[in-house]
């Protein structure tokens, strides 16, 4: 007699229930409905096939972009150093020095007790809070060039700044970049970064702002002395840049010489090669009156710190609060998302100030019977002047005059004819 066909499937069937059905108990799922654990896992491979698929869209499209920036840089010209004729390529000449019988300690005292190095607070990096960008993506389908976050000016300070200062054999290797310069509205944390790379690499921070130096070290000399005796590692500010590379200098101004170490400054900065840890920085809120052409050209790099968006507000206001000393359940009763949308146009100094204006020592004793509440934090915040909506635009309008803004609009377009011819060819595919 030949075997039943139906035991393989009783087999099977009892494997099962043996296998998935026999340990679990009924009383989880009185009315038999559904599992919802066996529902996950038959709904979860099909979710990975699908997720799978737009990843690796997402995947091919970051290698297009990749070969683009490539091949861009490939095609880009070289420019072949001129040689001078008649002159013997020797040793490179020695610089004079102009303070033979000072000592280093003697020489770093004077410039602590003038006022030209400064002791940097404590700041890390990581205190610079801010989020990513979730909308660039969007913005740039829509044909509108994504502003950088402050995630965004986190990482570059970190690549440009901290890496190169902390570390010699990065600095020997890696691309020069000799100085950087932070464009931004006032409070958006220009100096509190400078004071972080001084921080996060243990550098002198040398202060050579045109109202710092004005009277310091006077006379044609002065300001070659200046820039002679900077020590290594160390970062040198210059805030209200601005100033130093005025179009026309103010008659208020003209008693300041603001322009005073703009030469010699410029000179010492062709000097510095691979393996001098020395960093420009320099900060400004109206690059508009400087000199366009002599600005881009002593900064290599330009970050501009547009406002702060939705995400970056919403961790700004609910790290704040917390670094006052309030707990997480303490800030139940309060709405951070809407203090997000309100403070739309504030920078995180405005943020900040609001938070130190309410967060009193009476305040945080009355918060066990008294729970915080957004309207409270409103109430500083309407008594600040944000950054309007003109004023951005304005530092945008330079931002994308300067050759790093040109490029950055002329990959954005790019991207966007890529993403393009793309999608036109997968139409003609499907026909």
């Amino acid at each position: 007699m030949l075997p039943s066909k139906s035991i393989p499937v009783i087999n099977a069937g009892h494997e099962e229930f043996t296998s998935i059905w026999k340990s679990r108990y009924d009383n989880k799922h009185p009315s038999q409905s559904f599992d919802s654990e066996t529902l996950r896992e038959e709904k979860r491979k099909q979710v990975e096939m699908e997720i799978r698929v737009q990843v690796d869209e997402l995947m091919r499209q970051e290698l297009r972009n990749l070969r683009l920036a490539v091949d861009r840089e490939e095609t880009r010209p070289l420019k072949s150093p001129k040689k001078k004729g008649g002159k013997k390529s020797g040793k490179k000449k020695k610089e004079k020095d102009l303070t033979p019988d000072r000592s280093v300690d003697s020489l770093f005292e004077e410039l602590v007790v003038i006022g030209l190095i400064k002791k940097s607070l404590l700041v890390t990096l990581n205190d610079y809070i801010g989020d990513c960008l979730y909308l660039g993506s969007t913005l740039t389908l829509a044909n509108k060039i994504p502003m950088p976050s402050l995630f965004d000016i986190r990482q570059n300070i970190a690549l440009y700044g901290v890496l190169r200062l902390g570390s010699h054999d990065i600095h020997t290797m890696a691309p020069l970049v000799r100085s950087i310069l932070l464009v931004g509205p006032s409070g958006m944390g220009k100096k509190m970064l400078v004071q972080a790379v001084c921080t996060e690499t243990g550098a002198n921070l040398f202060d050579l702002s045109p109202g710092n130096v004005m009277g310091k070290y006077p006379g044609k000399n002065g300001s070659q002395l200046l820039m002679h005796i900077v020590f290594k590692p160390s970062v040198i500010w210059i805030g209200n840049t601005e100033k130093t590379f005025y179009k026309k200098i103010p008659k208020e101004e003209r008693r300041m010489d603001p322009k005073r170490i703009k030469k010699d400054l410029m000179r010492a900065t062709r000097q510095l090669g691979p393996g001098d840890r020395v960093m420009l920085i320099g900060t400004t809120e109206r690059p508009q009156l400087a000199e366009m052409k002599g600005l881009c050209r002593f900064y290599e790099r330009i970050l501009f710190i547009p406002r702060p968006d939705y995400a970056s507000r919403y961790v700004l206001w609910k790290r704040m609060i917390e670094n006052q000393g309030i707990g997480v359940q303490q800030t139940q009763s309060l709405d951070i998302s809407a203090l997000a949308r309100v403070s739309d146009g504030y920078t995180p100094g405005h943020i900040l100030q609001s938070i130190q204006s309410v967060l009193t020592e009476r305040r945080l004793l009355q918060l066990t019977k008294k729970p915080l509440v957004a309207s409270e934090f409103v109430v500083h915040l309407a008594k600040l002047d944000p950054v309007y909506r003109e004023e951005e635009e304005s530092l945008k309008e330079w931002f994308y005059k300067t050759p790093l803004g040109k490029k950055n609009i002329k990959f954005t377009k790019d991207q966007q004819e890529a993403e393009e011819a793309r999608l036109a060819k997968e139409k003609k595919k499907k026909k």
